[in-house]
């Protein structure tokens, strides 16, 4: 028996608004549904995960996914949400983007079984590119008139902003392109759903009214809320800026630590929102950290889960070993195993300080590692000291005054860890 899926999301924090009717249609049999991607870049953040989950659920309660790349649209930009307008895209670098995109969404959706139910890639720019001008305006735009468009939030809130430079024909019209994917996908594909964020319900539903006027049928939309951190600030961003799906872009250990450190009270909407963990499970969780919330049982549940999904076991657990260097019992030769990206990425802001390679072939002694050379601690007669007080490691290991550091304690063949005291930590990059 398929599950309900407006049940499943709504146990689950993911409804907004479901149009009247929408579950009704959902029961009676397998249905179509399509969610947009913006191919501005080669990779989704998390910030899309929440539609790439709609269509991940949707796929498991039985229903068929399509996932949209808005190769056209990418051309003119969505006003929702946005002050300002986007750089537009050539076609290569929008196709080479889709196909990274793709890749991404197949690590939740199934897109190449033979199921009835299996995903489906479109792309607007296939039905888009040839549609000239004229025709557009003729069989399209006069369906729907000014007055409809300008009452859309997206529209109303980019006019009448203060820091808003107003707004192009070009944007003002993609309401319009967007409402005709969804007449496409109805007549081609037999679509009659669309989802998305609440931001964008004005373009969902101008797309219902083009099946409805041009189609003479009957469209649904479901919308999810945007997702909000507790703490007021913007989910999916780091100090760094988006929190990417690609590795190269955001490391897994970076990945992993996001959602590690999320609060309490995000943890537990999270848990429910990007994993597939059931409703029992995810209860007797929340429980169990309820009790000891100094475990941070449900964030690192959270992170384990998405990490592998989005990336795999195995960056998983490297992922975890990277942490436990910093905070757990770790010795040298779990720091040998981390490539440079990550070691990098672990020990990011400590400071840090250069040496000449043949110092390092023939054994640096350790006054000049701790003072003469780096500067991690203020003088010789220091450096001496904290090595009396057994205070000082290499790469994890204590050392004392007599120790030599040498080829032999290189990280990725360039970097040694020198530590002081528990938290003190200095990066020796050899050139």
């Amino acid at each position: 028996m398929a599950k309900n899926f407006v049940e499943e999301l709504t146990w689950r924090g993911m409804i907004h608004t479901v149009m009247p009717g929408a579950e009704e249609h959902l029961m009676e049999g397998m249905r179509s549904a399509y969610v947009g991607f913006d191919p501005t870049a080669d990779s989704l953040h998390i910030g899309n995960l929440v539609p790439i989950m709609l269509l991940a659920h949707y796929q498991r309660c039985g229903h068929k996914p399509v996932a949209l790349v808005g190769g056209a649209t990418g051309m003119i930009g969505d006003p929702s949400g946005k002050s300002s307008e986007r750089n537009l895209l050539d076609e290569k670098t929008l196709r080479h983007n889709q196909e990274a995109i793709k890749t991404q969404l197949a690590h939740f959706l199934d897109f190449e079984s033979d199921a009835e139910n299996a995903a489906v890639l479109v792309n607007n720019y296939d039905w888009m590119k040839t549609f000239s001008f004229l025709e557009f305006i003729r069989d399209v735009g006069k369906h729907i008139t000014v007055n409809y468009m300008m009452a859309k939030d997206s529209v109303k809130n980019r006019i009448s902003s203060d820091d808003s430079e107003g707004m192009s024909f070009t944007e003002f019209t993609y309401q319009l392109v967007q409402g005709y994917d969804f007449l496409h996908l109805y007549k081609e594909n037999d679509c009659t759903i669309q989802m998305g964020g609440s931001d964008q319900w004005g373009n969902i539903t101008t797309g219902t009214e083009l099946i409805r006027r041009i189609g003479g049928g009957k469209g649904f939309a479901i919308t999810c809320p945007l997702i909000t951190k507790s703490d007021g600030s913007k989910f999916g961003k780091s100090e760094g800026g988006n929190v990417w799906l690609d590795a190269n872009r955001t490391s897994p250990y970076k990945f992993y630590q996001y959602w590690l450190n999320s609060s309490d009270e995000d943890a537990e909407k999270y848990i429910k929102i990007f994993t597939f963990l059931g409703e029992d499970e995810i209860k007797s969780l929340i429980e169990e950290h309820t009790k000891a919330p100094h475990l941070r049982i449900l964030q690192k549940r959270l992170a384990e889960e998405i990490t592998t999904m989005v990336h795999s076991k195995e960056d998983l657990d490297n992922a975890i070993k990277a942490s436990n260097i910093l905070f757990g019992k770790s010795t040298s030769d779990d720091l040998k195993q981390l490539d440079e990206n990550t070691f990098l990425d672990v020990f990011e802001g400590v400071p840090q300080a250069e040496v000449d390679r043949s110092e390092i072939t023939s054994g640096l002694d350790m006054i000049g590692a701790l003072a003469a050379k780096t500067s991690f601690l203020k003088s010789n007669g220091e450096a001496r000291r904290a090595l009396k007080e057994n205070a000082i490691s290499v790469n994890k290991e204590k050392v004392k005054e007599d120790y030599k550091i040498t080829d032999a304690d290189l990280i990725n063949n360039k970097f040694v860890l020198l530590q002081r005291g528990k938290k003190n930590y200095f990066v020796l990059t050899v050139k």
